[in-house]
């Protein structure tokens, strides 16, 4: 029997999760879609996998078993497949590395440069993500490594190490009137539409949106946008502010948009991730050490 192993994926996200609004949200598809392919797996396998309920989806004994062996198949699967691409990029001596916005700011250049003298010859091709994919292209397997923003959802699938934090801004229309105030605080942007990720990032939209600082209040959605250029129109043009890393006013600065320190949420992370499958990979390892090195040998901006 062939079953494709999205369904597998999709089947342990619920397990673990125990909940399909959740796992949806941590696999950024729909809840319809997911209860759709869990289903399929069901009818694949001829067996019932969950037991339904308000409460949740608590697994079935053929659920449990399926779930005691299924991380380990996914993780030979996983490594199968990122040796069979890293062996093209080892043909070609190039290392693919995505990355969100800034990607790790001004420490970037010196990591290239440092990987790049760890392993004459070879190159490091960067793959700039839109924010409907806050894994930076691990999700696809796209990429063998990433410059992320934690957190993000399905996270705990993937290895990471902070590399630092860097505190949050908030991003106004220059006509906005707190954008003549040297700082915000965050209580003052509870009632203002904010310009967000797509829904379908879960945690990663909730948390740009600050949701764990708003006392269960829903935000005002005014603009959806998943790259920076289309954010900074939807903010100049007045359809929402925006909260961002305070590197947002070096990389991102425009007429029309003003920054100003916020108060009342905690600093954004930058951090190198990859996938469980390259954990053996040495030029990987190479790439996160020199990560590592760059940013404890201070090759990034510090943090106010």
């Amino acid at each position: 029997m062939d079953v494709d192993t999205r369904l597998l994926r999709y089947f342990a996200a619920v397990a673990e999760e125990g909940n399909l609004t959740r796992a949806a949200e941590r696999l950024r598809v729909s809840q319809p879609a997911l209860t759709k392919q869990i289903r399929r797996l069901e009818t694949l396998l001829k067996v019932r996998l969950f037991d339904r309920s308000r409460a949740g989806m608590a697994l079935t004994d053929p659920g449990r078993t399926l779930a005691e062996r299924l991380p380990a198949l996914l993780g030979d699967w996983d490594t199968a497949v990122h040796a069979t691409r890293a062996s093209a990029g080892r043909a070609a001596r190039t290392l693919r590395v995505g990355f969100l916005a800034s990607a790790a700011n001004e420490a970037t250049r010196p990591i290239v440069a440092a990987f790049t003298k760890r392993r004459p010859g070879w190159r490091v091709e960067m793959h700039q993500a839109s924010w409907a994919d806050p894994t930076g292209g691990l999700a696809t397997g796209d990429v063998d490594a990433a410059l992320v923003r934690l957190p993000f959802p399905g996270q705990e699938t993937l290895r990471f190490a902070v590399l630092f934090a860097e505190p949050r801004m908030v991003a106004l229309a220059d006509s906005h009137p707190l954008a003549a105030r040297e700082r915000v605080d965050f209580a003052e942007l509870l009632d203002e539409p904010f310009v967000a990720a797509p829904a379908e990032t879960g945690g990663w939209r909730d948390y740009w949106l600050a949701a764990e600082r708003r006392d269960g209040r829903a935000p005002r959605v005014g603009a959806v946008t998943d790259q920076p250029d289309a954010w900074l129109s939807a903010i100049a043009n007045g359809y929402g502010v925006a909260l961002a890393p305070e590197s947002a006013a070096r990389f991102y600065a425009r007429p029309g948009v003003t920054y100003r320190p916020v108060d009342g949420v905690e600093p954004s992370e930058v951090g190198v991730a990859w996938s469980p499958g390259a954990e053996g990979d040495p030029v990987v390892r190479d790439f996160v050490e020199c990560c590592l090195r760059v940013v404890r040998s201070g090759g990034r901006p510090s943090a106010t």
